[in-house]
């Protein structure tokens, strides 16, 4: 089971991609005009740099995280742009960027794909389709990936969210399948189901810190399951906690991987705690988290609701711990 990770996909190209490493991504948070809601390129850029010195191997624009339902085709092609150029401009051009890319359709998803590589994406993130849900039985989903993974001239990670798509939770074999394909390369987790990362890290020989196997990529989706993936023989996380706790996140990974699992274990619950707050407060709160200790964040788009400074204040109190952690680090 060969795959094309750092190798330009299977469909004509000849060229050299920057490689997926093994550590920590992070789906980067898309910043607006508070008044306007446009895009705020310069906070964009500057947010992709931070993340970058903090230690971080990739990043991912257009994911969830980044509003990518309340984007443009347009403007997701800007802040793939953006990031790219930033991370070029601050030395860290060996960085690699993955773009969530998802449409509707076959035909639109590969179009969206091929604008996302003019822009500097070197890897595409997929969830399945779900608008027409009762059609989507397994067979639908397996052709879509399949049909795309032709057609894409760049290699795919495939995004199992149930959250995200009207709950179409993809199991361990039909990820295996769909692995079988040299231009689809991983899956990111963020179902959260270890067992399902375990199996399909297994069944596809998926590199990891201590084994390059056959470059395929287990991500665990969640920071709160940071060392977890490690256990599970996972490749890296990509989780939105990254964008504001990134040191911590990257730390529990080398402690580990460093074979000090003990210390791992113990940062990981401070991170997992913090996590959580996180979580539940989702895209408003996340940014809310980064106003509050990085003096930048802003707001969603609508309708996502704005917080109140009530709500924004708890959140940056239930961090509290891990921030503490971040900023010894």
């Amino acid at each position: 089971m060969a795959h094309a990770n750092g190798v330009n996909g299977t469909n004509g190209h000849a060229s050299t991609r920057r490689p997926l490493p093994c550590g920590i991504y992070a789906p980067t948070m898309t910043f607006f005009d508070p008044v306007t809601e446009e895009l705020d390129i310069p906070t964009i850029k500057r947010h992709a740099i931070r993340l970058a010195e903090a230690g971080l191997v990739g990043l991912v624009t257009m994911g969830s995280n980044g509003e990518a339902v309340h984007c443009s085709i347009a403007e997701k092609v800007a802040v793939t742009k953006a990031t790219r150029e930033a991370l070029d401009s601050a030395g860290f051009d060996k960085v690699p960027i993955m773009v969530g890319a998802t449409e509707g359709s076959v035909k639109g998803t590969i179009n969206l794909i091929k604008e996302s590589e003019k822009a500097g994406g070197e890897y595409v993130l997929l969830l399945p389709p779900s608008y027409f849900r009762g059609l989507m039985d397994e067979e639908a989903v397996y052709n879509y990936f399949i049909e795309v993974a032709d057609g894409s001239p760049l290699p795919i990670i495939l995004y199992n969210y149930p959250g995200a798509v009207a709950g179409i939770d993809m199991d361990s074999d039909l990820l295996i399948r769909l692995a079988k394909h040299p231009n689809i390369v991983g899956t990111k987790f963020t179902c959260g189901n270890t067992g399902k990362l375990t199996r399909v890290a297994l069944a596809t020989n998926a590199k990891t810190p201590f084994s390059e196997g056959t470059g395929y990529m287990a991500f665990g989706g969640v920071c709160d399951f940071t060392a977890q993936t490690l256990v599970s023989g996972g490749s890296g996380i990509i989780a939105g906690g990254a964008n504001v706790m990134p040191k911590v996140c990257v730390k529990v990974w080398n402690l580990y991987a460093e074979g000090k699992k003990e210390e791992a274990f113990a940062m990981q619950k401070v991170l997992s705690k913090g996590d959580w707050v996180l979580t539940k407060a989702a895209i408003a709160g996340t940014k809310s988290a980064i106003q509050s200790y990085y003096g930048y964040g802003g707001i969603p788009r609508r309708p996502l609701k704005r917080l109140d400074e009530v709500r924004s204040s708890a959140i940056k109190e239930g961090i509290e711990e891990v921030m503490a952690l971040e900023k010894s680090l």
